[in-house]
This record gives C-alpha cells, sequence and structure tokens, in this order.
C-alpha cells in the first residue's frame, strides 16, 4: 500500500473503523457519490440546453417582428405614422425580450436547483450512512 493509503487507514483506526471490513461499503458509498455528480451535470446540462433554446426563440420571435415591420413599412408615409410604426416595434421587440429573458432566468434558476438539491441530498445521505457506521462501531 501506499503511504497515502496506510495513513488513511490508520486514520481510520483511530475513529474505531476497521479499514478492511469496510472498504466495501466505502467504494459504494464513492459509487453514490459519482453517481449524484453525474445526475447533477446532466439535470445542469439539461437546463443550459433549455436555457439556449428559450434565448432562440426570443431572437426568432424578434426577427419575425421585424419582418413584419419591414414588410409593412412604407417611407413614402407620414413622419409621425413612420415614428409610431417604429415605436410600436421597439416595444414589441423590447416585450419579447424582457419575457424571453424572464423564462430563461426561472429557467436557469430552477436547473441549477435541481443540479444542487441532488448533491445536497447525497451529502445528507452520506453523513446519515457516516453516523450509521460510527454507532455500529461504538455498539460492537
Amino acid at each position: 500500500m501506499t503511504p497515502d493509503a496506510n495513513s488513511y487507514i490508520e486514520m481510520l483506526r483511530k475513529f474505531g473503523i476497521s479499514a478492511y471490513r469496510n472498504v466495501d461499503k466505502l467504494i459504494e458509498a464513492q459509487k453514490k457519490n459519482l453517481d449524484a455528480l453525474s445526475q447533477s451535470a446532466q439535470v445542469a446540462a439539461q437546463g443550459a440546453q433549455s436555457v439556449a433554446q428559450k434565448q432562440r426563440e426570443v431572437l426568432e420571435a424578434g426577427l419575425r417582428e421585424a419582418t413584419s415591420l419591414a414588410r409593412g413599412y412604407q417611407p413614402l408615409g407620414k413622419l409621425q405614422d413612420n415614428l409610431a410604426l417604429q415605436t410600436e416595434f421597439a416595444k414589441k421587440v423590447f416585450e419579447i425580450a424582457v419575457k424571453g429573458a424572464q423564462e430563461s432566468a426561472t429557467t436557469a434558476r430552477q436547473s441549477s436547483g435541481e443540479a444542487a438539491k441532488i448533491i445536497q441530498d447525497r451529502l445528507k445521505e452520506s453523513f446519515e450512512e457516516i453516523r450509521a457506521g460510527f454507532s455500529r462501531n461504538k455498539s460492537a
């Protein structure tokens, strides 16, 4: 064994934990930790994809509005009419952008919360496993 492994085993013995008897439990705990990290990363990646999708939808909606304005634009009309049309266009695009930003922020917040909860739940479970292990060692 490496010096690091020996020092780790000595540390476990100080706490009354038989290192060799609990190796399978330690491996299982680390497997659960890796599974939780994997699930968390997957949720975060899905959230990022959802945010990107929302942003694409906002861009497409803005482009549709711009296309609609361009088709209906008549530069030979009255100046006030042109200004009113441009103002209405700017208002619509701004409303689309704000709504899209709110939806993207909500999606990002939800996916981040879900990803963090997976890790948090695993930490709680891990602490319970450790507590249960110490309880068994005290009674043994």
